[in-house]
């Protein structure tokens, strides 16, 4: 990817963006995946899509907290605005800095109100039914991420088995109580064999 020319403004909006965009993940950072590549890749035309995935994938795997992968992403946009050397990695620690503040900031501080608000008023009817009610909005969210970084390999038909292995998987860990690592490691081994 050629160098790209941002100017302050665009520094501006980015963190704007995540500021934003950090109110709706209700889900964790990841439920918002989808609109961070509408507007990094498919908007701005500032990662492509081989870099997005790769800022996840790289993110997932690490030891940390989920959100990470945020960090990844303003570094990649920081490196494609000034290439490599030193202005480079000036640009990618600012461009992670602004999407993790961006995005770190107001739901930090939400949820800590909100937190102190619903603790001492978790008795009341209002406060239960916004509790169940955000479990089928997290649920699709999560879906959505999944099937953007699933179709970016337009495979989507061939990968049937791993749909497969995703599907069983998730019924499992909602009807049984089998650890999750113990799935992992199935998926792993299936992974290792070629059969998904």
């Amino acid at each position: 990817m050629n160098a790209l020319a941002l100017q302050s403004l665009d520094w501006l909006n980015l963190f704007l963006y995540y500021l934003s965009l950090s109110l709706l993940a209700v889900g964790g950072a990841m439920a918002t995946a989808p609109d961070m590549h509408r507007f990094l890749v498919e908007r701005q035309g500032w990662l492509t899509d081989l870099q997005f995935n790769a800022s996840i994938a790289i993110a997932q795997v690490a030891p940390g907290p989920n959100v990470l992968f945020i960090a990844l992403l303003g570094w990649n946009v920081g490196l494609n605005a000034s290439g490599a050397g030193a202005g480079g990695w000036a640009s990618g620690v600012l461009g992670l800095a602004l999407c993790m503040v961006g995005v770190l900031l107001p739901s930090t501080t939400l949820t800590w109100l909100a937190t102190r608000w619903g603790h001492r008023n978790r008795d009341r009817r209002g406060v239960r039914a916004f509790r169940q009610g955000m479990a089928p909005l997290v649920v699709g969210l999560l879906l959505a991420t999944a099937w953007i970084l699933a179709s970016a390999h337009d495979q989507a038909a061939r990968d049937w088995p791993l749909w497969l292995l995703s599907a069983a998987s998730a019924l499992m860990v909602w009807r049984t109580r089998l650890h999750l690592l113990w799935l992992l490691g199935a998926g792993a081994l299936l992974g290792a064999l070629g059969w998904v």
